[in-house]
């Protein structure tokens, strides 16, 4: 099938990843895939919640939000509505989790860090664009604290990295990366979790329409782990750059 932009099956839209746009926080990204954009900022505290204290370890922890005009119609924004929803709640503990399937708590020591993954304009996969905009983000926050003397010289508080892509068969054909457009016609979505060596951290797949056998998931999977591949590389790579304001990062 033609894709509306022009892509084959198993390509990527286009990915940016501008890493520190924030000079406030102490790690962030703005990352685009295609038209969708996030802008995810790392808050680092020394220091851990209440039940954490003594134990020496760490805490990692997201929050996402959408602003009101990143949707083609203008949303209100859920501290007016005066609760948070539902979809919101799911996707910040599911970027929490990635984030803290590659961190070793005990190396982080007794630190907080929070992402906030907010998105600004959104064309489809702003969950995934989060988490591996968050990744980023964090790896920086944590070469902060390290410079600040908080995590240990040598602390390895990353073991891994980790990025997520969408996956589904839209009119009969497996894809990756589905567009809004894409998204709305598919019979079946998917938002794949990988680590940079390959490992699943999370698999979310739904038949919206017709059921999926094996053969089926077998192939959306095998586009996702191509796809994030592909992230991982552009991670490493915009990690390299070192902008001046964080320490130079560790080789891991």
């Amino acid at each position: 099938m033609t894709r509306i932009d022009g892509r084959e099956a198993n390509e990527l839209r286009i990915v940016t990843i501008e890493r520190g746009w924030s000079d406030q926080a102490e790690g962030s990204a703005l990352i685009s895939f295609g038209r969708t954009k996030v802008l995810c900022t790392a808050s680092f505290t020394n220091g851990v919640p209440r039940w954490l204290k003594g134990n020496g370890k760490g805490w990692v922890t997201a929050e996402y939000s959408m602003l009101p005009r990143s949707t083609n119609d203008r949303m209100d924004r859920e501290s007016v509505k005066g609760k948070i929803g539902g979809r919101t709640h799911e996707i910040s503990r599911l970027i929490g989790r990635s984030l803290r399937a590659v961190v070793d708590m005990k190396a982080l020591g007794e630190n907080t860090i929070v992402i906030d993954c907010d998105v600004l304009q959104a064309d489809g996969g702003t969950r995934t664009a989060a988490i591996t905009g968050a990744y980023v983000a964090l790896a920086d926050a944590i070469e902060w604290g390290r410079s600040k003397g908080f995590i240990g010289k040598n602390a390895k508080a990353i073991i891994d990295s980790v990025a997520a892509v969408s996956v589904g068969i839209v009119d009969g054909e497996p894809l990756l990366d589905l567009a809004y457009t894409e998204d709305v016609r598919a019979e079946t979505d998917m938002n794949v979790v990988v680590t940079g060596r390959g490992l699943f951290v999370e698999v979310q797949g739904t038949a919206e329409g017709a059921p999926f056998d094996r053969r089926e998931l077998d192939a959306l999977l095998d586009l996702a782990l191509g796809g994030a591949v592909d992230l991982t590389a552009r991670q490493v790579s915009t990690l390299a750059l070192d902008p001046a304001h964080v320490a130079p990062l560790v080789q891991r």
